[in-house]
């Protein structure tokens, strides 16, 4: 069965839920806050891009994106981010954390394959292009 589209639309939603989450850091305004903001509406801006377009050093620099365990730890990562303070952000950051945890253990489930757009970078391990 081909689950490229449910991952899609999990990873449009993901980066949806990010950018809300970033826009609530905002409030109330604090210099950190702004900062943690920004970063993670350019997570959520970044994760939505590339289910519609993967710029070329993408694969170089953030090749962790192209598997299940790497985007899987970034979305742990981004969602513990947003865990503090306001009700909406513990949901935003427990949504994208427990969405992380499901992409890092599906890494280990050999029949689900990830879909094209998170093998475009799979040159296996170590392996350079020449």
């Amino acid at each position: 069965m081909d689950f490229s589209n449910i991952f899609r639309l999990v990873n449009l939603a993901v980066g949806v839920i990010m950018i809300l989450g970033g826009i609530s850091q905002f409030f109330p305004v604090a210099f950190q806050s702004v900062i943690i903001g920004c970063y993670v509406i350019l997570f959520g801006l970044g994760v939505g891009l590339l289910e519609f377009q993967i710029p070329p050093y993408v694969s170089r620099y953030a090749s962790f994106m192209f598997s299940f365990l790497g985007r899987g730890i970034f979305y742990i990562f981004v969602g513990s981010i947003l865990l503090h303070d306001h009700v909406l952000r513990v949901i935003a950051g427990s949504i994208i954390g427990l969405v992380g945890v499901g992409y890092a253990l599906l890494e280990f489930v050999p029949s689900i394959e990830p879909p094209s757009n998170m093998r475009e970078a799979d040159a296996g391990w170590g392996a350079e292009q020449v």
